[in-house]
This record gives structure tokens, C-alpha cells and sequence, in this order.
């Protein structure tokens, strides 16, 4: 089959692999669509990958193979990918199944192959399937909405105000989730145009440069005192500080993006002096996936505006040199077999 692999000589190659072999507790996957997640650009350029392995875990396809001793769905269901959990861990056992240590197996950004190919081999559990009315588009792209939708639920339940801070994918889906569940005003920072323009089309109700002259001031005259939430999707260190001094008292920072290298606060009283909450969120769970695929089912949710790039996936190389790793690109789709 064919897939797009890492390589350490010359990063990622679209060339063929062999097929896969079905174990009889596992379940053969022909992929529709995958996209292409910053955490996938991370790993490309700090090239610490295996060789030859295959990136890719936002991924739609249709059940094509079963193993002798698998239950799970039948030929043909459509569905999404996620990592599997034990179910018996401590962690699993408090709802954190995203946080197993125990048995989680993971595709395309782990232990297991992803997405970047023809064909995926994953197990039972780790099926959502995907409701009428969802096309493969929309579905492979439910995961992102769902880890915007898990940051937001490690904050508490209170709404009100919220910053979001980078209009990434994950930043710009945690707009679209803020507005369907009540959030008011919303504000995105974010310095590229074209992102701002798809933050006000899903629910923002101001967006700003935040290398604008006065930025800060500006968005503290909409809210008074500072905002009740803020989320740090863009990765720049600096941000945690921002947030800081344009939390309210007693408010909520959730850092979502994910920091690799060391950073510093610069007024960490200041954490003390208002009383803020920091907390973090990691990947998604099954149910989170399963209520954002259920909300595109219903409209609320409409991935693709956040599409700006949509190609096969011999393309792929091309546009990580050419649109990604330029950081030009919104969300990149790959079209690889039969859409639905």
C-alpha cells in the first residue's frame, strides 16, 4: 500500500509499505481522510520519530477487515480512530482515560502506525463510530474540536469571558465551542487575518492582533477587571504571562498547547495576588469525540473553514515543505480513499 513515512535522511517520503496482516484482535481500517496535526509538524521537525514511521491520527475511514476473535463493528461502519485504555487504572477508573498508562495503544503519534496511509490497523476499542449525516471530512477532523472541547472541561463549570489565545486549529475550534456552550464575550488573539476572518465566522465576538500597540488595553476595556477563562493554543511562551495579567481575579488559565522547551513568569505573585487557576489539558476522550461528532451532526459544528489545504496524499511532502512547515497553513486534509 502506500503511505507517506518518516525517513531521517530526508523527513517524510509518500512510498510503498506492505500491507498489513490482520491479528485475530485487530481491526483493518481503509482510510478516507486524515489531517495533518501541528503536534505531527512537531514531531516531523524535531525529527525524533522512528524510521519509517507512519504519522497521522486524525483519521476517517470504513471498517475493511476483521480478525478471527474481534468483535467491535461490522464491515463498511464508518468510523474515527482513538487511542484505546485499560479501563481498570486509576486513572481510567476517575474518567481520565486519555491519561491510561497501562494499556493505551495509539495511532499515528505513538506506539502504533497512523493515518498517513491506505490503510490503518487498530483495535476494537478503539472505534467511534461515526453518526448519519457526518461526512469523512468533517469526521476526521472531530478530533481537533474534541481537544478543544477537553481543555475547556479541565476548567471549571462557570462561564462568562474567554481569550483564546492562537487562532490554530485548536484555537479556532475552542472558539466554536465556547460559543455553542454560552460563553460571552469571546476574544481571540491571533496575528494572522485569514484566522481572525474563520474566528468571527465560528462565534467570536471580537478578534485582535496581539502584536497590535495596545492590544492589552483594548481587549480589558470589553472586559473589566479581565476575563473569567483564558486558553493558551499558540505555543508562545510569552502567553502564560499575558494571561496572567489579563486574568480576572479568581480566574482560570488553561494551558492547551503543548510548551517543549523551559519558560518563566514574569510576575508569578501575581498568581497568588488574584487567586488564578492554572491548569493544562492532554489529548480527548471517547465521549468528547463522540459529543463533538454528535454537534456535526446536528450543524453546530462545521470543520471545514478551517480547511486551506486539500490534497492526496502523494502531495504531502510537497505541502509540509512548501505550506507547513512555513507555517502558512491552516489545517491541511488529505484525501486518501473513498470519501463519505
Amino acid at each position: 500500500m502506500k503511505a507517506v513515512v518518516f525517513r531521517k535522511d530526508r523527513g517524510l517520503v509518500y512510498e510503498d509499505v506492505p500491507d498489513y496482516t490482520v491479528a485475530d484482535d485487530e481491526v483493518l481500517v481503509k482510510v478516507a481522510n486524515t489531517g495533518f496535526c501541528g503536534s505531527d509538524h512537531s514531531l516531523v521537525a524535531g525529527g525524533h520519530l522512528a524510521e519509517g514511521y507512519i504519522l497521522g491520527h486524525e483519521i476517517s475511514g470504513v471498517v475493511a477487515g476483521k480478525g478471527a476473535k474481534t468483535d467491535g463493528p461490522p464491515l463498511g461502519t464508518r468510523v474515527c480512530i482513538r487511542p484505546t485504555y485499560c479501563g481498570k487504572c486509576f486513572n481510567c477508573k476517575n474518567g481520565k482515560q486519555q491519561l491510561c498508562r497501562v494499556h493505551r495503544r495509539t495511532t499515528g503519534i505513538g506506539d502504533l502506525p497512523g493515518g498517513f496511509a491506505e490503510y490503518v490497523k487498530v483495535f476494537p476499542q478503539m472505534l467511534i463510530e461515526i453518526p448519519a449525516g457526518v461526512d469523512s471530512r468533517n469526521a476526521a477532523l472531530a478530533e481537533t474540536f474534541a481537544a478543544a472541547l477537553h481543555g475547556i472541561y479541565c476548567t471549571s463549570d462557570a462561564k462568562g469571558s474567554a481569550l483564546v489565545m492562537g487562532g490554530g486549529p485548536i484555537g479556532l475550534c475552542t472558539v466554536r465551542i465556547l460559543k455553542i456552550l454560552g460563553y460571552g464575550p469571546i476574544v481571540l488573539y491571533e496575528p494572522m487575518a485569514a484566522k481572525r476572518d474563520i474566528a468571527l465566522r465560528y462565534g467570536a465576538d471580537y478578534v485582535f492582533d496581539p502584536l497590535e500597540t495596545d492590544a492589552d488595553m483594548k481587549v480589558l476595556s470589553l472586559v473589566p477587571g479581565g476575563f473569567r477563562k483564558i486558553f493558551e493554543c499558540s505555543g508562545v511562551k510569552d502567553n502564560i504571562s499575558r494571561a496572567i495579567i489579563l486574568s480576572a481575579d479568581n480566574g482560570e488559565v488553561c494551558i492547551v498547547s503543548m510548551i517543549f522547551t523551559p519558560l518563566t513568569v514574569d510576575a508569578p505573585f501575581m498568581i497568588n495576588l488574584k487567586e488564578i487557576r492554572v491548569t493544562a489539558s492532554y489529548s480527548n476522550t471517547h465521549a468528547e469525540n463522540s459529543q463533538c461528532l454528535q454537534w456535526m451532526a446536528e450543524g453546530k459544528i462545521d470543520a471545514r473553514p478551517l480547511i486551506s489545504d486539500y490534497e492526496p496524499l502523494s502531495r504531502l511532502p510537497d505541502i509540509y515543505r512548501e505550506r507547513i512547515d512555513t507555517g502558512q497553513a491552516v489545517k491541511v486534509l488529505l484525501k486518501i480513499g473513498e470519501e463519505f
